[in-house]
């Protein structure tokens, strides 16, 4: 579950104008950690939102935004990728060496 601290506990002043940017940034780092751990992430907002925050009653002030599953790939079998060789991209119309 990704939250966000909008609010200075229970007013309406806006804790911080960034946090919903800093959210994002924190959530996108968090994606690419997991890929360095060879994880993959899911990021998706298609939940219960109010359902949710009332059953795990965050304190004053945070909001729940969005969620992201972390886990291990689903067995997809072997992907074999093909890449060009670096002699075959330079032999390309817009090199200097053609």
């Amino acid at each position: 579950m990704n939250l966000t601290r909008r609010f200075v506990d229970d007013t309406d002043l806006v804790f911080s104008e960034f946090a919903d940017y800093d959210l994002g940034q924190a959530v996108a780092h968090l994606t690419v950690q997991a890929q360095a751990m060879g994880l993959t992430c899911h990021q998706f907002r298609a939940f219960d939102r109010d359902g949710l925050t009332g059953e795990l009653r965050p304190n004053p002030g945070w909001v729940v935004m969005s969620m992201t599953a972390v886990g291990a790939p689903a067995d997809r079998g072997q992907q074999v990728r093909w890449r060009r060789s670096v002699a075959e991209l330079r032999s390309d119309p817009w090199s200097e060496d053609r």
